[in-house]
């Protein structure tokens, strides 16, 4: 009966991403008076023209940073990066997803234990779903229902510990929560620990349990990883040292080797503590992987061996805006959308097939504190 639920489930993702005419852009920003923004945000992409629509609010709510869509495309999930009165805690938010507009309406809201909430993301079966919270360096997991509802934690496990910089490491902050392709495990990405802390995943019950963990070099400070089409390399982002790790992994025994680890940099810039990276992203086809640089205001380019998961550096692009943060490719892989926290914008960049490299298309939109983009294909109501 799992594996119907979970091939069924597969089988709507696909149906979610697949070609389309168009896609919903979800943006995810933070509120505040910088900002001007309300909550969460979409516009309208048309792979085939390139022509992406000016945002338009789906939903107000407070600091919606990071985004997930569920399997089935019909609902999103939202960390608030919020303080509650009276509540440790920010909030963890379920929507319902109206088509084909893309406007959102709130189904219900929970808290999500720890302080700081900053990534969210779903299981394969959309049965469960995980954050991260850097301010208190947990994370925790919780129970979807038929209807898209959130349970509240059945699972909070805090980190512990630290690692070399006692300005930035003194504790744990957890900043990312990834899937396995095979939905068997999930990946915590902690700054403060320079550790991808591993866990058993139990969609049935909506619980995590530890598994194991991988490093990076000291004083990295894990932010955010992607796994390579194959299911065979995983790539993290060190946003400390600005340099990216590959891992091997080892799906049966749910484990990660090191490879190798590159800097994000030009030559010439390698060095200054003023930069830090953000988002990582490995292109459909295997042959690329992305990483930001905020501050250096620049996506670093990687080639990828889909042999051996090695990377090599092969552009810089400016992104055309001030804080690069999160960032996303459309699902024909031929495109690439990247928010601007401090400059109040989204660009619409090309992807070179060949090459993977970035060209800017001239087209901007202005979205205010904009650090997390989710695409999601366009469909008629029923």
């Amino acid at each position: 009966m799992k594996q119907t639920f979970a091939t069924l489930a597969a089988s709507l993702t696909l149906l979610s991403l697949q070609a389309a005419d168009t896609y919903h852009v979800y943006f995810g920003c933070y509120t505040n008076a910088k900002s001007g923004s309300k909550g969460i945000y979409v516009s309208k992409f048309a792979p085939a023209s390139g022509e992406l629509s000016d945002p338009v609010l789906a939903v107000e709510t407070g600091s919606p940073s990071f985004l997930a869509i569920h399997p089935d495309g019909t609902k999103l999930y939202a960390v608030g990066e919020m303080a509650t009165p009276g509540q440790k805690g920010g909030g963890v938010s379920a929507f319902s997803i109206h088509q084909p507009d893309g406007k959102l309406t709130l189904i219900n809201q929970v808290s999500s234990v720890g302080a700081g909430p900053c990534h969210v993301s779903t299981d394969k079966t959309g049965r469960m779903l995980m954050i991260a919270n850097y301010g208190s360096g947990s994370v925790a997991s919780y129970a979807i229902d038929e209807k898209g509802a959130l349970s509240e934690a059945k699972s909070f496990i805090q980190h512990e510990g630290s690692s070399v910089n006692p300005k930035r490491q003194a504790g744990p902050h957890a900043h990312s929560f990834n899937v396995s392709p095979d939905n068997r495990f999930g990946f915590a990405c902690d700054l403060g620990l320079d550790k991808v802390l591993i866990y058993r995943l139990d969609p049935s019950s909506g619980t995590l349990s530890s598994h194991g963990h991988a490093t990076v070099p000291a004083g990295g400070g894990p932010r955010h990883l992607a796994f390579h089409p194959s299911g065979r390399f995983v790539f993290v982002n060190n946003e400390m040292l600005m340099s990216a790790t590959s891992f091997a992994y080892d799906a049966d025994q749910g484990a990660l080797t090191e490879i190798e680890t590159v800097s994000t940099l030009p030559e010439a810039d390698r060095g200054n503590t003023g930069y830090s990276t953000a988002e990582t992203v490995a292109h459909p086809n295997g042959r690329f992987v992305y990483v930001s640089n905020r501050t250096h205001d620049t996506l670093a380019v990687f080639s990828c061996d889909p042999a051996t998961g090695r990377l090599k550096l092969i552009q810089n692009a400016a992104v055309e805006g001030r804080i690069p943060r999160n960032f996303n490719l459309d699902p024909t892989g031929r495109w690439m959308i990247i928010a601007h926290q401090d400059s109040n914008t989204a660009a619409l960049f090309k992807v070179d097939p060949e090459t993977g490299k970035l060209e800017f298309t001239g087209r901007k939109v202005s979205v205010g504190g904009a650090v997390c983009v989710r695409f999601l294909a366009v469909s008629e109501a029923k």
